[in-house]
């Protein structure tokens, strides 16, 4: 019992001194010590942030003046919004910025590179740290751009991956459009969509409108690659050429639903990933009312509810896309905020989690600071 008090003790004393960035619907907050911050942009949407060498960059949409990109050098203490817009489309585009979906640092490049997901769905480029964006021409002018629906949260490019170790490697997922790889720096993009779901009915030969919601990467093979689509998890050993269904709905040790928004990967541990089941998209919240993290650590052949601490039983709860996250460092605490505001943390893989921050506005995006 002592050893299980200890154990529990250091749970708690862990959580309280995570730091993370915390995106609402009202702002930003920033996560120190169990103690949030702001909030910065007060009542503006921050859909996205990313750190990139010490600098923080968080994209803030304003209802009435549009979207941007706003930065800080200084840990978040004080913010610079740019004169001129960085992200904007060229003339001939013939299209305006909705918003900023995702913002993602390539670590892999030898020179500083920060890419930009939007919405019209679209892909940008700064070479820059964030102080101007080019359009990734490539993939605005690729041919399956034309059959592009948007999902029930609109035509967004929402995850950007690239390959820790082959620079050249960059992926991206479109919802409603799929899955587009590039292999030679973002000069070229082809769909890989084989074994995913169709927007409206399943199809394992579609090759566009495809429903994905987010994708993951693994951290020990990169050429493993998952996705939570709008009807369920998949998984690819081979960047994304073939997809197979891992979320064995309905058997045992699989999943209660294919819904949901989230996928992240354990950043040490091969073939374990984790993911939020909701019950289906016209009730986007917790499947069976049991607001539970399901994980897998042998590539989707079995699957386990986790989540003491959690809210278990008849918990409607939701947690979108990118308010679900993992730190890169030990013990690689596992971080989720919920549309109820309340942000949630795991230090041993998900077995147990505290809520250490509540009553923020809804959640939208979670990153772990480093």
């Amino acid at each position: 019992m002592a050893e299980r008090t200890e154990r529990s003790g250091f749970r708690a004393r862990f959580t309280d001194h995570i730091a993370a960035a915390v995106g609402t619907t009202k702002g930003l907050f920033l996560v120190s010590d169990g103690v949030p911050d702001g909030p910065f942009f007060r009542g503006l949407h921050v859909p996205a942030f990313v750190q990139q060498d010490g600098r923080y960059l968080a994209a803030v949409v304003d209802p009435r003046s549009g979207s941007t990109i706003c930065t800080s050098d200084d840990g978040g203490a004080t913010w610079r919004e740019p004169v001129e817009r960085p992200i904007t489309f060229p003339t001939y585009a013939s299209a305006s910025l909705v918003q900023v979906w995702q913002l993602h640092a390539d670590t892999s490049s030898a020179t500083p590179v920060l890419y930009a997901g939007v919405q019209p769905a679209a892909l940008f480029r700064s070479e820059d740290l964030g102080a101007s964006f080019q359009l990734v021409r490539s993939l605005w002018d690729h041919p399956d751009r034309a059959g592009w629906r948007p999902g029930f949260g609109g035509l967004g490019l929402h995850t950007i991956l690239t390959h820790p170790t082959r620079p050249g490697r960059l992926i991206v997922a479109v919802s409603s459009g799929g899955v587009y790889v590039s292999e030679d720096g973002a000069q070229s993009f082809e769909a890989r969509n084989n074994g995913l779901e169709a927007l409206g009915r399943p199809s394992p030969t579609a090759d566009i409108r495809l429903c994905v919601h987010k994708l993951a990467i693994d951290a020990r093979d990169p050429d493993v690659l998952w996705a939570q689509t709008h009807w369920g998890v998949h998984r690819s050993s081979d960047a994304g050429e073939h997809w197979e269904d891992v979320g064995r709905i309905g058997e045992s040790f699989g999943l209660p639903s294919g819904f949901g928004f989230p996928i992240v990967t354990h950043p040490e541990e091969a073939d374990t990933a984790y993911v939020f089941p909701l019950e289906s998209d016209d009730f986007p919240f917790s499947a069976n009312g049991d607001c539970a993290v399901y994980r897998t650590s042998d590539g989707g052949k079995r699957w386990e509810g986790v989540g003491r601490g959690l809210p278990r039983r008849n918990s409607y709860v939701s947690v979108l896309r990118d308010a679900f996250d993992v730190s890169t460092f030990p013990p690689f605490p596992l971080v989720l905020g919920t549309r109820a505001g309340d942000i949630f943390a795991s230090a041993d893989g998900g077995e147990n989690w505290r809520r250490f921050i509540e009553h923020l506005p809804p959640v939208v995006c979670v990153r772990v600071l480093v």
